[in-house]
């Protein structure tokens, strides 16, 4: 048995793709997955599963989720294994410490090509730093995210493919409820 971790992209947020975490963790049962569990409101679920290819997981959940729950939306599924990587690859560990909540870990569908990221990293106007590494991005607002003209809309236009972001804390978070 493998435990997952599934992050939702833009669900519960300023009223839209709104959905109860019961309804989800109802809706990876009635798929064949076990021991469903949410964290917080924004779309985080863990669960237990026999599957070892997290992106037909992806397509299963989304499809499930359209029908059932009338929700269009994408899922970000990685393996527990998967995660521990994602945190022993955080290059940012001093900003994890001091700010951890202006650090975001970012999850991708497909891993953006080295030029896009290049391109993504030259329309930077503030003082946001990021690195990326295959599926995942980190990106450092040391002065907030939410005056930050480095947007979800310009990431993913930039690097060519849809991605949803958490702050360290829920990454790690995630980690200790999976763990």
């Amino acid at each position: 048995m493998t435990t997952y971790i599934a992050l939702l992209r833009a669900v519960n947020v300023a009223g839209h793709n709104k959905v109860a975490m019961a309804d989800l963790r109802d809706l990876l049962n009635r798929t064949g997955f076990e021991n469903a569990r949410s964290l917080l409101q924004s779309g985080n679920l863990i669960f237990d599963g026999e599957r070892d290819d997290t992106g037909t997981i992806e397509q299963i959940l989304e499809r499930a989720s359209r029908r059932h729950l009338q929700l269009e939306t994408d899922f970000f599924v990685r393996t527990t294994g998967d995660w521990e990587g994602i945190i022993d690859r955080n290059p940012y560990r001093a900003e994890a410490q001091r700010d951890p909540r202006h650090l975001l870990m970012m999850t991708f569908k497909e891993p953006p090509t080295a030029a896009n990221v290049e391109s993504l990293q030259q329309a930077i106007r503030g003082r946001e730093t990021l690195r990326v590494f295959g599926r995942e991005g980190y990106f450092v607002y040391p002065d907030g995210v939410g005056r930050s003209r480095l947007t979800n809309a310009l990431i993913e236009k930039k690097l060519g493919t849809r991605g949803t972001a958490r702050n360290w804390n829920t990454v790690l978070k995630l980690a200790e409820s999976a763990g």
